[in-house]
């Protein structure tokens, strides 16, 4: 079912950084790489900004150039978690969250996570790279740790890269423009849906609900930020909802103007939407 429930506080928001200087604690960010960019300055500047900051550092994937970074660019304390691009999830995660442990363990304050994301082989569905991003978001919300995710755009499919891009909450770098939403981690089974969904990112929308349910048969999605969510879009919304028979999707902090489109929409009548004042 779906339920419509009173708006709340919203405490993670969505924003653009201006360069990898800006981030902060608990940011899953999106790095678009611009092939013109001085990557492994801007690589090495932001592992600069760790040993400043009191941050260790953990690489995804190795050092080498494809993270713009060699073994002598990164401190002796850094861990370099050399997994390959068709990873099991649950073992990435397994071996962060133990490094996050031993970091603080050390007295760090917290993990700066630097990983270039691959695409799959072509029999990977976009749930399952979504499934990993939204685990990975789950994990810097719940840690307070750093985590850039750098996209090359050259090797990745348009509208693939779009459905990545909008389970970041932050981003950087080049992009032609703005996701029209972000969906993104606010607690334990809970993820807030920022912007716009209509009939252009429904398609992205149904991908990333469809992940988060693939974690758990119960979640609340937060709309307290959440402009409009067009006909297509509240289909995906349904359509997901249906795929938990025995669990729920809970819809918080929903404006007027979302409420008026659900009721209007006559999603109230049915079976597998229940909304609540």
């Amino acid at each position: 079912m779906v339920e419509l429930l009173p708006e709340g506080d919203q405490l993670r928001a969505a924003r653009a950084l201006a360069t990898l200087d800006d981030v902060g604690l608990g940011d899953h960010v999106c790095w678009r790489l611009d092939p013109a960019s001085a990557l492994l300055a801007d690589t090495r500047a932001f592992v600069a900004d760790g040993a400043l900051h009191g941050d260790k550092i953990v690489v995804l994937g190795g050092v080498d150039s494809t993270t713009g970074l060699t073994p002598g660019a990164v401190p002796s304390d850094s861990v370099i978690l050399d997994f390959s691009p068709v990873a099991d999830t649950a073992a990435v995660l397994a071996a962060v969250r133990r490094e996050t442990r031993t970091a603080l363990r050390q007295g760090f304050r917290s993990v700066r996570v630097l990983t270039e994301r691959l695409p799959r082989p072509a029999t990977a569905g976009v749930e399952e790279l979504l499934d990993q991003e939204l685990k990975l978001d789950q994990f810097a919300s719940e840690s307070g740790a750093i985590v850039v995710c750098a996209f090359r755009p050259s090797q990745w499919r348009g509208p693939t890269l779009e459905h990545m891009a909008c389970v970041h909450p932050h981003e950087v770098g080049i992009r032609a423009e703005r996701p029209a939403f972000r969906m993104f981690s606010t607690g334990a089974d809970s993820w807030s849906v920022d912007g716009v969904v209509d009939s252009d990112c429904a398609a992205a929308f149904s991908a990333a609900v469809r992940a988060a349910i693939m974690q758990t048969p119960s979640m609340t999605l937060r709309f307290d930020t959440l402009e409009l969510i067009d006909a297509a879009g509240m289909r995906a919304l349904v359509d997901a909802a249906r795929r938990l028979p025995a669990g729920s999707i809970v819809v918080e902090g929903a404006n007027d103007t979302v409420r008026l489109g659900w009721e209007l929409a006559g999603y109230q009548a049915t079976d597998s939407v229940v909304m609540s004042a």
